[in-house]
């Protein structure tokens, strides 16, 4: 499966929000077909809409854009362009498959922010309701695209032409996806704090502070099969802990994804993200200073070193039974531990009403689930 985008715009001469970048990355994922005409699986850009929060909304990523209209842009021009590289790539092999990946973590909130979690829960299906021709004025995101200062005309053509319907979605999960809003912001450290324009909330790991609501693994794929009926793949698994901790999570997504196999869900691999490990992404890659995640293989020494996710790995791709004794341990996340979580309030819910009038931006500041944090 090749990658052509992972975050940011690519060359110097372009960005996320350049009318012309959907055409510049349709002739490079040309020149990528021309070049290896063997490859079938194809993911033009990866998480378009982290991508678009994090580049256009938070600042984070160039264009470092935080406004609605840069995030929606962004959004759109990276839709479009997934479906232009789709086609130029399929004139050249056309057995050639979309596998469109997304971080589809859930928002969890007290009961004063319920519109802002369910505002939260519908944005995060944007992505892939657009690539599936989706988007139309009933839709519940329309109005919000046209609040981020897009016109109807303008929306009306993008979506018309973006129609790239995946052929395996993937999704990326993270311990730290899910989120929880609250406004007791004497209960978390202020780097958490943040608000929408009306209300004023830190934003945490939801599972630090509501263990036995969160989704997990699969509840979350369910969620996916249910709105789309659509082939599906795990493509990210990462957890940055302890190694006892690595195994425990990548296990326990393996086992989510054999019982929704046994349920007839149509389910086709989970991938140990990354296997050679990432550089700085407990910063979101904000900085360059070195730090190093292994990941399967550790590449801190002279040759790539196999780590125990290696041995966990190669057992389950061959149908071997893992059989290590730190497997019938609980991870810390289902582990009561002091220090482990916040403080919560008592009025913790999944909101249950979407407030359309009400939406506004998320967080000027959030710490992303595929940091690791």
């Amino acid at each position: 499966m090749v990658g052509l985008v992972h975050h940011g715009s690519g060359p110097r001469d372009t960005s996320l929000i350049d009318p012309e970048f959907p055409q510049k990355l349709a002739e490079f994922a040309r020149a990528v077909a021309e070049r290896y005409p063997w490859i079938r699986y194809y993911t033009p850009i990866n998480e378009p809409l982290t991508t678009a929060r994090f580049s256009g909304m938070y600042g984070h990523w160039y264009p470092h854009g935080r406004d609605n209209v840069t995030f929606a842009r962004a959004l759109l021009v990276e839709c479009r362009a997934i479906a232009f590289s789709m086609q130029a790539i399929r004139e050249i092999n056309p057995h050639a498959q979309l596998v469109q990946t997304e971080d589809l973590g859930k928002t969890y909130t007290t009961a004063k922010l319920a519109y802002q979690a369910e505002f939260e829960n519908e944005r995060r299906w944007l992505s892939f309701d657009l690539l599936c021709g989706r988007i139309t004025p009933t839709h519940s995101m329309w109005g919000y695209l046209l609040y981020c200062g897009l016109s109807e005309t303008d929306l009306e053509e993008v979506c018309q032409n973006i129609y790239c319907p995946p052929d395996i979605i993937g999704i990326n999960h993270y311990l730290t996806s899910d989120r929880f809003l609250d406004e007791h912001l004497e209960n978390y450290p202020t780097w958490t704090h943040g608000g929408n324009g009306w209300d004023k909330y830190a934003d945490v790991e939801a599972v630090r502070v509501c263990t036995d609501s969160v989704a997990g693994v699969y509840t979350l794929l369910q969620e996916v099969w249910e709105r789309y009926n659509l082939p599906m793949a795990v493509t990210e698994i990462h957890l940055s802990c302890t190694r006892e901790e690595q195994l425990r999570w990548l296990y326990e997504a393996w086992n989510a994804v054999q019982k929704l196999q046994a349920e007839g869900v149509d389910i086709r691999a989970i991938t140990a993200w990354a296997l050679l490990g990432s550089y700085d992404w407990n910063s979101l890659v904000t900085r360059s200073a070195g730090y190093y995640e292994p990941g399967v293989f550790d590449l801190r020494s002279p040759q790539p070193r196999p780590t125990a996710i290696a041995k966990l790995v190669r057992d389950l791709a061959t149908g071997n039974q893992p059989y290590h004794p730190l497997l019938n341990t609980p991870g810390w996340w289902h582990r009561p531990e002091p220090g482990n979580k916040f403080v919560v309030a008592e009025d913790a819910i999944i909101s249950p009403t979407y407030i359309p009038d009400l939406v506004h931006t998320s967080l000027d500041l959030l710490i992303d689930g595929e940091s690791g944090l």
